[in-house]
């Protein structure tokens, strides 16, 4: 199954999007967006920029666990990764976000 992006409205009013893999797993996440065409602009950020591997940035956490950010060619963040437990589930998570990224698929939780 393909994965999909989950449009949703916070209680403060913001916006924000997850995209799942087919197995329902959360594998990106957005900033909060105070507009929902902000929100749609980033989804299709993602889109465009998610089989790229030049746009991930591998990193560590402050914890020392490994995770990524997908940015966009202006080097903006538009989607940060879950912590994993080692540089290769990291790696898998990256190449699921290149899979599952370009879907148009948008369930619209607001």
């Amino acid at each position: 199954m393909a994965g999909w992006y989950e449009l949703s409205k916070a209680s403060n009013g913001q916006f924000r999007f997850v995209l799942k893999a087919g197995n329902g797993e959360t594998i990106l996440t957005s900033e909060m967006y105070t507009a929902r065409a902000s929100a749609e602009g980033g989804i299709a950020s993602v889109q465009t920029n998610s089989p790229e591997e030049g746009r991930y940035e591998r990193k560590n956490s402050s914890s020392g666990k490994p995770m990524f950010n997908l940015k966009a060619a202006n080097h903006q963040v538009i989607g940060t990764s879950q912590m994993y437990s080692s540089e290769k589930a990291r790696d898998d998570g990256i190449e699921s976000v290149k899979k599952n990224g370009p879907t148009k698929e948008v369930k619209d939780l607001t």
